[in-house]
């Protein structure tokens, strides 16, 4: 018994062992792709088997830009399940709520507002990243602090959410307010996608699921090298770059499927770069695809 005991115990840490070293190799690539860049980057990655893990500034407080809308999504849905507001429910919208010269497709449907209901306000946010709808749903459940303080509740730490994307996107400094880390923003998806916790209701899991399939935004970036119809749930963020050529967020979490029904989380955020927009984002493709590769050719399940 005791013999036997041994050998499970070192086949344990053998087969522990050979995972660190094909992790570490997946890091070295990723490190390669970053070396050559003037960027700083944050990244973690995680396989549905939770053995296959690493990050690289992992716990470096990064910018969300509309990376969060993900997260009010969430606590939308909370709401929504708890039964204070309905998927269907229609809200009546201002033309002075459509944030006129901020990105808002929303804006373009209904230019002078309407009657809107919350599920079609949420899809617009988190497939379009409307910056008109995010702010309207933060306004219907109270503001940026309910959403932070809904992760906090949920025992999930370093998710700073103080402002809306009015004063986001006006003020360059104070998206820094808003920011969370590359481990972080893995843990939201990673729950969320399991909801062994049960952070939604069946019908608001779904719906968020489905949106999330739906993005629109940021094709170059986690989807940009993976093979055509690959289906990855995401959220982008950006920030743009200011007058000196910096940009602070070139952002996108997700979760990416495998065509053997595996699947990984990835969450990479770009920030304090002088690259351009497209090099930015092909940090993030690169990454993704060198990650792909990775979990395509893995020997150990």
């Amino acid at each position: 018994m005791f013999r036997l005991f041994n050998l499970i115990a070192i086949l344990f840490l053998f087969n522990i062992s050979r995972v660190s070293a094909q992790t570490d190799s997946l890091k070295q690539k990723i490190q390669q792709v970053l070396s050559t860049k003037k960027a700083t980057v944050g990244i973690a990655i995680m396989g549905s088997n939770g053995k296959d893990s690493l990050s690289i500034n992992g716990n470096m407080h990064s910018p969300m830009q509309s990376v969060f809308k993900f997260h009010i999504a969430i606590a939308v849905l909370s709401e929504i399940d708890k039964g204070k507001f309905f998927l269907d429910q229609k809200i009546k919208i201002e033309k002075k709520d459509m944030l006129q010269d901020l990105h808002s497709p929303l804006r373009k449907k209904y230019p002078n507002g309407g009657d809107i209901a919350i599920s079609e306000i949420l899809k617009y946010t988190v497939s379009e990243s409307d910056n008109a709808g995010c702010d309207i749903l933060l306004r219907l459940i109270g503001g940026p602090k309910l959403v932070e303080d809904y992760f906090a509740k949920n025992n999930f730490k370093d998710i700073s959410i103080k402002i809306n994307e009015e004063v986001q996107q006006r003020n360059w400094d104070r998206q820094f307010e808003n920011w969370t880390t590359p481990k972080a923003a893995n843990e939201v998806l990673m729950q969320f996608y399991n909801n062994k916790t049960k952070l939604l209701s069946k019908k608001s899991y779904n719906f968020l699921w489905k949106i999330m399939k739906e993005t629109s935004t940021g094709k170059a970036r986690i989807k940009g090298q993976l093979p055509a119809n690959t289906v990855v749930a995401h959220k982008t963020g950006s920030s743009g770059a200011n007058k000196e050529g910096l940009t602070a967020a070139v952002n996108d979490i997700g979760i990416v499927f495998l065509p053997n029904g595996n699947y990984f989380y990835i969450s990479v955020f770009v920030t304090n770069s002088t690259e351009n927009s497209d090099t930015n984002e092909k940090i993030i493709s690169d990454i993704s695809k060198i990650t792909w590769d990775y979990f395509i050719n893995k020997k150990i399940n």
